[in-house]
């Protein structure tokens, strides 16, 4: 078992014997990126590496992800040479909307021509040497910690060039830095290709999802059933003894005011109709909660449907509560002597109703909100409502199912990351020890 010290440094705990610590500045000089604004951006040009490329959740660790770099024109070549990025160097983020994203940054590994855009922190290797073993360091929670200590704000988090410079960081011999990034390069690329190949699985099943909703609701659950075409070219063929008609005859507006002390709801594509303070937890965003003058809000029911502003993206949403909530959205009440609640919430969900229903006003690709107006331009499938029940009940059941599937897929990605985040520090903190491969 290799001799192991303490650092002295309460985040790095022990090291080897032969390993030592210094400061970001005995390594690297610093710089600052390009003062852009969205006006000086093109589409092609200088490629600039921006605040999101650094904070993208796409982003894997510290690579730089070519559809995510932005453009200015070259002439910033020629009037801000400093804020040129060469091989082996890093570009922090000096500002972050998330706590966790203090530290982030991402890692030249060639020599291609790139420019650090606004918001960087450019941090220029010393020596010119390959800094993959730093790379890996600096994906660590460990070594991003004692940065989010110092970090500064509230709502937006910040880490100065004096910060960064005055961090500390682990400094293995040359030869051990080039093990441990071998090392790690191997495994963590086998780890993202298990993971890649997890995540084709998932996509998969989300269209097959996709296309079991569809052929639900617009064809049914009888395959031998006779079909005759629907005169609708979104719908296409439907069942002999369905029907079409326009929506407004079956769902109606409810325009009822809500009352002082109703919970007040929010409308989401990703999470459906929850509390506002259910959406603040998932989600962390800060929701601005009626306090007074409580008639701008308006009543929602269980079945209600919800038109909200984004519904072109993805379909109107069912309540299954009771409360308030904002006046700029449509509720609407379905008429349930001849209507199946549960068929309906899976059709407004369906991808040919959504496909649909972004097309019928350009005044959506302009910004503005989903109305009434644009929802009933759109046909809805009519059939007996005990068909209704059993599609609903089928797609209740099947799509379950598969988000079940889902599900597990993603605690299986969750459990590779968490084991390639230890594989990390354990390596680069020198906890295992990679032989030196000659």
């Amino acid at each position: 078992m290799r001799e192991m010290k303490d650092s002295g440094i309460e985040w790095i705990a022990h090291i080897p014997s032969n390993w030592t610590t210094d400061r970001m500045k005995y390594l690297f000089t610093n710089g600052k990126g390009l003062s852009i604004t969205k006006e000086n951006l093109i589409e092609t040009g200088l490629p600039v590496i921006s605040y999101g490329q650094i904070h993208s959740k796409s982003n894997s660790g510290t690579d730089i992800k070519d559809e995510l770099l932005r453009f200015v024109d070259f002439q910033y070549q020629t009037n801000y040479p400093q804020c040129e990025v060469f091989q082996y160097d890093f570009v922090f983020a000096d500002t972050s909307e998330d706590y966790d994203g203090c530290g982030n940054c991402v890692y030249k590994r060639d020599s291609s021509l790139l420019f650090g855009g606004y918001h960087a922190i450019i941090m220029h290797s010393l020596v010119k040497r390959d800094n993959r073993y730093f790379a890996y360091l600096f994906k660590t929670d460990s070594w991003r910690k004692q940065l989010r200590e110092v970090a500064s704000g509230v709502k937006l988090f910040s880490i100065t060039q004096k910060v960064l410079m005055n961090s500390s960081v682990i400094v293995p011999p040359e030869d051990e830095q080039k093990a441990i990034s071998d090392y790690l390069d191997l495994r963590c690329t086998e780890l993202d290709t298990i993971i890649s190949d997890i995540q084709s699985q998932i996509e998969a099943l989300e269209e097959y999802k996709r296309s079991v909703i569809t052929e639900a609701v617009t064809k049914g659950l009888d395959p031998d059933v006779e079909m005759r075409d629907s005169g609708v070219q979104w719908i296409g063929m439907i069942p002999k003894h369905w029907t079409v008609d326009n929506p407004k005859w079956h769902f109606v507006q409810r325009k009822d005011r809500a009352t002082k002390g109703l919970t007040q709801l929010t409308a989401s594509q990703k999470y459906g109709v929850v509390t506002q303070e259910e959406y603040m937890e998932i989600t962390g965003a800060k929701v601005v909660t009626v306090e007074k003058d409580f008639d701008i809000l308006k009543l929602v029911c269980p079945g209600d449907f919800i038109i909200h502003m984004r519904s072109f993206q993805g379909g109107l949403e069912y309540s299954e509560k009771y409360g308030s909530i904002s006046s700029a959205y449509v509720m609407l009440i379905p008429q349930k002597t001849i209507l199946e609640p549960r068929f309906y919430k899976w059709f407004f969900k369906s991808p040919v109703y959504i496909d649909a229903l972004s097309s019928t006003s350009n005044l959506i690709r302009d910004g503005q909100a989903m109305r009434y107006a644009n929802f009933i331009q759109l046909p809805i499938p009519l059939m007996p409502k005990e068909e209704q029940q059993q599609i609903a009940d089928y797609l209740d059941s099947k799509c379950a199912e598969i988000d079940s599937i889902i599900a597990e897929k993603k605690q299986q990605i969750e459990t590779i990351e968490e084991y390639k985040k230890s594989l990390i520090f354990e390596y680069v903190t020198g906890k295992k020890e990679v032989p030196i491969w000659k």
